[in-house]
């Protein structure tokens, strides 16, 4: 997983009765942190440290083990197995500069065959997988998942930090918990050992990943394709899709419509263009204007639209939709500018070639204008025609789904073959952005979202048919979590919120607005039973108090979301 300036993980979750419904199947398993590093490194290194957003520990390597451990619970409520899961686990340096960073990577300890009460012959599965199959340890010499991470964010050059709550509040770093959420999820299935023709496949023969993914245009799945055929597949960008049971069934309620910018003028290029959104400003937005260049007088080699400065055409960019080029500073930077310029909203063109087009990185509270990347192609082409105009709109088109075609959820082929990324991960199309995506952002969520059905396709939950694995454990009635009405309401500020559970549960208390973007994150994660209160002091994610209007509280829990509206004036 890489921290990158073209990533696009979002904190929205959908779905979230699968995150304990699930483990109602069978046993909850348990998952051991096993620590490998050595005195004074990584989970043992003694620099002091406050406690933070949930993490009591006080120094930096026990924070690290708490998330670990934290995540590793979680992990184990929803996976059911009677076989220990062991997870080896290190903090090595790793490659992190101003422009990216090696987050972490994780593999199984080894694969097996033909084990007991396999489902299919001749075909591999992850050890804590096929452990789960069989009933027994297949290979208690070697333990069952192995997973790197990197020591060196926060160090001189890297410009990316570890944050080490577990409330989601992480704000410009980069949380660690769903990092290690999504490693874990690796380990436990969510990748392929077989890509043979793009590298080795080792050892030979077909992976149970491989069983379900479909290849749209060859109408085939892996495990029936000749290597050069996985080889094309492997690079068929937005072509190649996941083809479980289970995944298919929770899609529509997972996925949300299509993001693009459709152009509505000159003829010659209208049309609908695929898009990545930003992780900043508006989640949801409709906007229609005429596309102008975003010129900030910046000379050569530098290009002049890449807004990194204050705009020096802002006349002819208020009011419009500003179009300007990736590169040379974050993407955050160049929305602003061109928002403090008067636009409407922005399109940032990528310099780099290829599909699909990515979502974009970043933090800022005060930008409140939309965003998207288009591709280079698209994106040249568009510009080509602005000097004679270009009308677009920057939409959602709930007649398609984001990140899915013909039903089945895309997996990440681009056209560049990426080692480590690719088939192994969601598309980075997916809206809201799934866990399992290649890239991270800084308002991801821990949330295990399609993870579960996917691992549910392959294998983990046995014969339970998904639609019954995915229902409400039988006993659970609507009194199990209930969100009383907020107090006082309407508010001036100070707003009490109370709510009750009557069991374990894996809780988001969140204060979001009429268009469901996330205005405040109350909390995030395990709470025992009882009844539990929480103040909100009236401010938002940017720590300024919010303006008067109808918000919502959200709380997500293993039976859905429950909603109270909230009034606040002034």
């Amino acid at each position: 997983m890489r921290a990158n300036l073209r990533g696009a993980w979002r904190h929205t979750i959908a779905a979230a009765t699968l995150l304990l419904a699930l483990a109602g199947a069978a046993s909850a398993a348990t998952i051991t942190i096993i620590n490998l590093d050595g005195a004074g490194e990584g989970f043992n290194d003694p620099t002091p440290a406050a406690p933070v957003g949930g993490n009591p520990a006080t120094t930096i390597g026990a924070q690290r083990l708490y998330v670990f451990n934290y995540a590793a619970a979680i992990w184990g409520r929803i996976l059911p197995s009677t076989v220990e899961i062991r997870i080896n686990a290190r903090f090595d340096g790793q490659t992190c500069d101003a422009g990216g960073a090696v987050l972490g990577s994780a593999g199984a300890g080894s694969s097996h065959r033909n084990f007991a009460n396999a489902p299919f012959p001749n075909t591999w599965y992850q050890q804590s997988l096929a452990n789960r199959i069989a009933g027994f340890d297949l290979n208690p010499s070697v333990n069952d998942v192995n997973i790197t991470f990197n020591s060196n964010l926060c160090n001189p050059g890297c410009v990316f930090c570890w944050y080490y709550g577990v409330d989601g509040n992480e704000g410009p770093l980069v949380e660690l918990l769903p990092v290690v959420f999504h490693e874990l999820g690796h380990g436990l299935g969510f990748a392929t050992i077989t890509l043979a023709g793009v590298q080795s496949g080792t050892p030979p023969g077909p992976h149970i990943y491989d069983r379900f993914l479909y290849d749209l245009d060859q109408g085939m799945h892996w495990h029936e394709m000749t290597e050069p055929q996985r080889g094309a597949s492997a690079v068929n960008c937005q072509r190649l899709a996941w083809d479980g049971e289970c995944v298919k069934h929770v899609l529509p309620t997972r996925l949300g419509p299509k993001p693009l910018l459709r152009v509505n003028s000159p003829i010659t290029i209208a049309g609908d263009y695929s898009v990545g959104m930003a992780n900043f400003g508006p989640q949801s937005f409709n906007v229609t204007g005429d596309l102008v260049l975003g010129d900030d007088g910046t000379s050569p080699p530098n290009s002049p639209f890449n807004a990194c400065e204050p705009l020096i055409n802002g006349p002819d960019v208020a009011g419009k939709i500003a179009v300007v080029d990736r590169g040379t500073c974050s993407r955050a930077i160049k929305v602003k500018n061109c928002q403090d310029a008067g636009a409407i909203a922005v399109v940032v063109v990528d310099t780099l070639p290829g599909c699909p087009a990515v979502g974009m990185s970043g933090y800022d509270p005060d930008i409140v204008i939309p965003s998207v990347q288009v591709t280079a192609d698209d994106g040249n082409a568009i510009k080509a025609q602005i000097a004679g105009g270009v009308n677009a709109t920057l939409m959602f088109d709930a007649t398609q789904t984001a990140g899915a075609v013909e039903g089945r959820a895309l997996v990440y082929t681009p056209t560049v073959f990426a080692t480590g990324s690719s088939v192994s991960h969601w598309d980075t199309s997916h809206q809201p952005n799934s866990l399992m995506e290649p890239f991270i952002t800084n308002s991801v969520s821990s949330n295990p979202d399609l993870a579960v059905p996917q691992l549910h396709d392959v294998g983990w939950f046995g014969t339970v048919p998904c639609k019954a694995a995915l229902s409400v454990p039988s006993g659970v009635g609507t009194s199990s979590v209930h969100l009383d009405v907020p107090y006082p309401n309407p508010a001036t500020r100070f707003v009490t919120l109370k709510f009750r559970i009557s069991r374990p549960e894996y809780v988001r208390l969140e204060i979001v607005d009429v268009s469901g973007r996330m205005i405040r994150s109350l909390h995030n994660g395990m709470l025992p039973p009882g009844e539990h209160m929480n103040v909100w002091d009236g401010e938002g994610l940017s720590r300024k108090i919010v303006p008067p209007g109808v918000y919502l509280v959200s709380l997500r829990t293993s039976e859905g979301v429950q909603t109270q509206r909230l009034a606040i004036s002034r």
